[in-house]
Parts: C-alpha cells; sequence; structure tokens
C-alpha cells in the first residue's frame, strides 16, 4: 500500500470523526450520520488495501 493510500484513508477518517463529534454535539443527526459513513469507507478502503498487500 502506497504513503499516499494510507495518509488519504486517515484524512478521510479523522474527516468522518470530526463531522461525527460536530453532529453530536449540535445535535445534527444527519452530520453525526455522514461522519459515520465517511469511517466507514475509509475502513473499507483501508480494507481492501490491506488484502491488496496481502497478496504482494
Amino acid at each position: 500500500m502506497g504513503l499516499d493510500d494510507k495518509i488519504k484513508n486517515a484524512v478521510e477518517d479523522a474527516t468522518g470523526k470530526a463531522k461525527e463529534g460536530t453532529g453530536r454535539a449540535t445535535d445534527d443527526e444527519r452530520l453525526e450520520a455522514e461522519g459515520q459513513k465517511d469511517q466507514s469507507k475509509a475502513s473499507l478502503k483501508q480494507a481492501g488495501e490491506n488484502i491488496k498487500d496481502a497478496f504482494r
């Protein structure tokens, strides 16, 4: 896995956590859900990259 991909996934995860936290603090369920979705997406990408690395 390239360093670029790791950084992008980490940024997407951090952004998701920030959105989720902001959503909780402001009682904005849509923003909270969007943050959770971003985190899930980053985790799936990370898992895909780990699988690719395993086959190298």
